[in-house]
């Protein structure tokens, strides 16, 4: 079942559902919009390989906007931490944004149950097109599970900031 923007914030209020900072103005029927952060990661040259750590660099998003050209990759952070040891939150890019040449997409859309922190955005440009923080990226809907709940406790748990693919330490 998944909730409404009036239960999620009725949720939010009551401490079962952690969205911040959080805004009314960016509830809808059944969503909580999600802004781009301030930083943004881009991988150093060479070939991903998932069994390495791989080198990168961390930059900020200048008010002003940041330029992306056709096929360029980066990823970024959400501006709100989101989570809930309650319901599953599920993201997803919003429409506009992909019409407008900008693919976005969730590193793990569909986040686990305790899993609390701000949300990796890959963003991958199909066309020209400019990004600026605290733009309206995504949007998060949390949905209410059934059955026991087995709280999540893995390598991304409190992410503060764009993560980097972390499979390396699947290998480990």
């Amino acid at each position: 079942m998944i909730l409404t923007g009036m239960k999620i914030r009725d949720e939010v209020g009551a401490g079962n559902i952690t969205v911040e900072p959080f805004d009314e103005s960016q509830l809808s029927t059944n969503s909580y919009d999600l802004r781009l952060g301030y930083k943004y990661l881009k991988y150093k040259g060479g070939v991903i390989d998932p069994k390495k750590q791989h080198a990168y660099d961390i930059h900020d998003i200048p008010a002003c906007g940041l330029n992306l050209e056709v096929g360029d990759f980066l990823l970024s952070e959400s501006l709100e931490v989101i989570g809930s040891n309650n319901f599953v939150p599920i993201i997803h890019a919003k429409s506009g944004t992909a019409r407008a040449g900008l693919f976005v997409h969730i590193t793990a859309d569909l986040i686990d149950i305790g899993s609390i922190g701000k949300v990796t955005f890959q963003l991958y440009a199909t066309l020209p097109v400019k990004i600026y923080p605290e733009m309206l990226l995504a949007q998060v809907s949390f949905w209410r599970p059934e059955g026991a709940i087995t709280l999540y406790k893995g390598k991304y748990q409190n992410s503060t900031g764009p993560q980097p693919s972390k499979t390396y330490l699947d290998y480990v």
